[in-house]
């Protein structure tokens, strides 16, 4: 039995004490360059695409709302995005963020925010 527990606990330690690397930050995870000289740049260009996409998805929910209702008062989803304003569910079409332009499927009712080409 000694030599039992014994085994397990040099197996347990052997396990425990083994080199594990920590995984390395991608530049998509992380777009921090590391050096604390650029650490201001990185936070701005970091704050920046996060009011980008913030914009999108504020403009693409009020969108979805709008289309939503639409499809349940009057049976069928818009022909365009301008429908929207003239029946009266939004008062003006939300901004896309800079660069971007946001895409309509009249089919599914579905708005996507997507670069401008």
């Amino acid at each position: 039995m000694k030599t039992f527990l014994t085994s397990a606990l040099c197996a347990l330690a052997l396990i425990g004490c083994s080199k594990s690397e920590a995984p390395k930050p991608t530049p998509a995870t992380n777009a921090s360059s590391g050096n604390p000289l650029t650490a201001p740049v990185d936070y701005l260009g970091t704050v920046a695409k996060a009011k980008k996409q913030m914009e999108g998805s504020i403009g693409n929910v009020a969108l979805s709302q709008a289309i939503q209702q639409f499809n349940t008062a009057e049976g069928r989803f818009p022909t365009d995005l301008k429908e929207l304003i003239t029946k009266g569910y939004l008062t003006q079409m939300p901004k896309p963020p800079y660069q971007m332009k946001f895409l309509y499927d009249p089919k599914t009712g579905e708005v996507k925010v997507v670069p401008v080409q």
